[in-house]
């Protein structure tokens, strides 16, 4: 870490792995199958309901997205003391707010999460699912009579000691939960 409470100490910082982004026609063709319609109308009612979205919501309102929750545009702005001090260039930013529906909350609390640690040399020393205690197997060790693991190497995870030689991991399959991980190379 480079400031904060931790500079100058390496730690575990957890980010989520984001795929790529699906291309809008992807996202069409595969809600025209499941929907059972063609992909034309998909489309048509796809371009109409952005159109309704971006109306009414620059109009004020707050718009229902089916499945997901509502979106709204926001801004941030400057306060003064006095009304007379009040105008458009007190705006800082315009943004879009989304408030997700508790569907989609629950399920994606209920989404398993998967917490890939890795060292600065890009060596896995940690793995953690939502109901695992993060040890890794290391199959080389292994007994072949026995089938147990004679003492191969784990390793505890969280954040490493000043100067230490282990920095952050990246998450896998998910984007925050439980225990350390993150992607990191170094000071950060």
């Amino acid at each position: 870490m480079k400031v904060g409470l931790y500079a100058g100490t390496y730690r575990y910082v957890m980010v989520p792995e984001l795929y790529s982004s699906l291309a809008q026609e992807k996202v069409i063709r595969e809600a025209a199958l499941r929907s059972g319609v063609s992909q034309g109308v998909m489309q048509a009612c796809w371009d109409a309901a952005g159109s309704v979205i971006k109306a009414w919501a620059t109009e004020g309102h707050s718009v229902a997205l089916p499945g997901l929750g509502t979106m709204r545009f926001g801004l941030s702005a400057k306060s003064v003391a006095d009304v007379n001090d009040v105008k458009t260039s007190l705006i800082k930013t315009r943004r879009i707010v989304f408030t997700p529906s508790t569907e989609l909350k629950q399920e994606l609390k209920d989404t398993s999460i998967v917490i890939t640690c890795y060292d600065r040399d890009g060596n896995e020393v940690k793995r953690v699912t939502s109901a695992d205690d993060g040890t890794i197997e290391v199959p080389d060790t292994q007994d072949t009579e026995t089938g147990e693991n004679d003492g191969g190497s784990t390793s505890t995870g969280g954040s490493t000691a000043s100067g230490g030689s282990s920095t952050g991991g990246s998450t896998s399959g998910g984007s925050t939960g439980e225990g350390g991980g993150g992607t990191g190379n170094g000071d950060e």
